[in-house]
């Protein structure tokens, strides 16, 4: 009786071996080809297309150990700095010490050595991801960000950039001049035009057309400017206004940045219940985390550069625990990022922890700004 049962379930299963065995014959097939041709050429030909292939393979390792080796990677790399042990605002004169003898010294800026320091982890530790040939070229003509591996590295590159942009962007505006009508400093101003240059670019391109300079380049001369401002600084020769107003513009546009991040989180997490096959998943997530990397760095550097503020204004306290609420959002490093349900208990929802996590610490940000507004 059960002999028909068993005999379709046989030809099931052996209908989709063959499925598979014609799928593979398919996709091997041009290899057996390419491999049988070149059997018959002479060395006159192999020899070229065979160091081809090795240059291909060389490229490849090259590019797949790039993406996976995260060099210096350390959430809490900014404790190397002890800026907890500055007792001076950026800006200020630094008292005389005995015998001296040289011109006055001024306190650098923590914000701008810190900015400095995540870029060159960007392009100097690591190599530039976004911009490497094999990357542009995608995954057999699908970008890279489409497909669920060798693009988590890139995204949180993307992410830490995008907290120097924005801090570029405060550091011209508001806090490198005096009350915001002083002139603008050029190493500033040309810190915040490299680093606001286009994330992708290679040694050559299409549009326009020819050869170009590729992104490193131009974050590298960021990292020259972001130090240059602050070899100025320390020597007295530049402006760091280290007013309420400033800190309190400077926190807002952290918080709006964050607040449209969690937005994007929180899109993809609704309308997207995939689970571990969501291909897009890992890159708003390591992005997110990116920007949690770089912004927890600049806003402990800030407490330093701000401690007049802080201190005058009794936030301490507030400012501390949104720095926890950092810490606490960098602890979640899941080996796969997973966009299930809410509700799920087979496949879990990264997306929408992160998103959570990033709110709380945008919350505490708001939290900061409303006292600094009173």
């Amino acid at each position: 009786m059960l002999d028909p049962i068993i005999a379709f379930f046989k030809s099931v299963l052996g209908a989709i071996g063959r499925g598979i065995g014609v799928i593979f014959a398919g996709i091997f097939w041009p290899f057996r080809a390419a491999h049988g041709w070149y059997r018959q050429r002479s060395w006159i030909i192999k020899g070229p297309i065979l160091l081809i292939l090795v240059a291909l393979v060389g490229l490849y390792g090259y590019f797949v150990w790039q993406t996976q080796v995260w060099t210096n990677f350390d959430p809490n790399f900014v404790d190397r700095y002890k800026f907890a042990e500055r007792n001076m605002p950026a800006g200020q004169e630094l008292p005389a010490t005995a015998g001296q003898t040289t011109a006055n010294a001024c306190q650098s800026s923590g914000i701008a050595e810190i900015a400095a320091e995540l870029t060159d982890f960007n392009v100097n530790q690591n190599a530039w991801i976004s911009s490497m040939l094999l990357y542009r070229l995608g995954f057999f003509g699908i970008e890279w960000d489409h497909t669920p591996f060798l693009d988590n590295k890139a995204a949180f590159q993307r992410g830490v950039n995008q907290a120097v942009r924005r801090t570029s962007v405060e550091l011209v505006d508001t806090l490198g001049r005096m009350r915001g009508t002083s002139g603008i400093n050029q190493n500033l101003q040309d810190a915040r035009g490299n680093i606001q240059f286009d994330e992708y670019t290679w040694y050559f391109g299409f549009s326009p057309f020819g050869p170009k300079t590729p992104t490193p380049s131009f974050y590298r001369a960021a990292i020259r400017n972001f130090r240059a401002f602050n070899d100025q600084l320390s020597t007295c020769g530049a402006t760091f206004d280290t007013r309420a107003d400033n800190l309190l513009s400077f926190i807002d546009r952290i918080a709006n940045d964050l607040g449209n991040t969690a937005s994007i989180l929180r899109e993809r997490s609704e309308n997207y219940n995939a689970g571990w096959f969501d291909t897009r998943a890992d890159d708003r997530f390591w992005f997110a985390y990116g920007q949690l990397y770089g912004y927890y760095a600049i806003l402990t550097a800030t407490g330093a550069d701000f401690q007049n503020v802080i201190n005058e204004r009794n936030i301490a306290p507030i400012y501390a625990e949104t720095l926890r609420q950092f810490e606490a959002a960098l602890r979640i490093t899941p080996w796969i990022i997973s966009n299930g349900r809410e509700d799920g208990w087979i496949m879990p929802t990264h997306l929408a922890t992160m998103g959570f996590y990033i709110l709380r610490a945008r919350s505490n940000l708001v939290e900061v700004r409303s006292i600094l507004d009173r």
